[in-house]
């Protein structure tokens, strides 16, 4: 698949979670957040010490995420994507984005190997989508 497919298989899912949503504004975890609402779309936020951000309900980690999001946008420090990309191997998702900076050579092979749909080709969700900050 090329990356606009990948793209679009990724976009087809009933729900999206974020790992490293942020209730920081200025944060690229909660822009991505806010990118999805903004695009009408149902979005988890992945956060422990939050519950909600920007209405966005948050769970704790990926396993609890509920079983219709099977597309994950990755928005954490290298070392932590490899933690999230394991988490979300073993929860079954589906399709991971790698936000430019999240991405680790180690992590892209996981899901490779684990059949994931991956993004990590330094495509930003907030460009593809057209976020416009408020």
């Amino acid at each position: 698949m090329n990356v606009r497919e990948r793209i679009g298989k990724f976009l087809e899912a009933e729900a999206f979670g974020v790992a490293g949503a942020s209730t920081n504004r200025e944060k690229f975890g909660n822009k991505v957040l806010r990118c999805y609402l903004e695009n009408g779309k149902r979005v988890i936020g992945i956060n422990p010490r939050a519950t909600e951000i920007e209405g966005a309900p948050c769970v704790a980690t990926v396993a609890d995420l509920p079983p219709e999001v099977k597309s994950l946008s990755v928005i954490t420090p290298p070392a932590i994507t490899e933690q999230v990309v394991a988490e979300a191997i073993a929860r079954g998702i589906e399709n991971i984005w790698m936000q430019p900076g999240a991405q680790s050579p180690r992590a892209i092979a996981a899901c490779e190997e684990h059949g994931i749909n991956v993004i990590a080709d330094g495509t930003c969700i907030l460009v593809v989508l057209g976020y416009h900050d408020h």
